[in-house]
């Protein structure tokens, strides 16, 4: 996975927030649907999760990181936290994954992580890299 594409993507990510209005980012449809905020602190808890994953899989082949995302956005309350720290969280946690898979060994990228809350359901590295890539980019759309 080419990290570049990553750092890019936040970014990207940063310039385009600059364009949405403090009621836009408070905003929920109903109650139980995220805010774009919330959205921006559950890509802050994934991003802590997928950290781990990405440094504990380099030594350790089938930890057990899991991550119950509505109890994480629930528990840290990102709906009432300033704006501007959410995304500044949001963009250091993310450069520092920049750091990470950029210096992982190839040979670390076959090593394998359960993500998994019941079963066990492995992953390799690789996988899990850019499937946190992907997972940021449906969610920057989103927003």
């Amino acid at each position: 996975m080419n990290y570049q594409v990553l750092k890019h993507m936040v970014d990207a990510g940063l310039q385009s927030f600059q364009t949405i209005s403090e009621e836009e980012w408070n905003y929920k449809a109903t109650p139980e649907k995220w805010s774009k905020k919330e959205i921006i602190g559950h890509l802050c808890d994934s991003a802590f999760t997928n950290i781990r994953r990405f440094v504990v899989t380099q030594y350790k082949e089938n930890e057990n990181i899991v991550y119950d995302q509505n109890e994480w956005v629930k528990i840290q309350n990102y709906q009432n936290v300033p704006t501007d720290e959410v995304i500044s969280l949001w963009k250091t946690l993310n450069y520092q994954i920049v750091r990470v898979v950029e210096n992982i060994p190839d040979e670390a990228l076959q090593r394998t992580c359960d993500t998994t809350k019941t079963e066990l359901q492995v992953f390799t590295l690789e996988f899990i890299i850019n499937d946190y890539v992907e997972h940021l980019q449906h969610h920057l759309k989103a927003i």
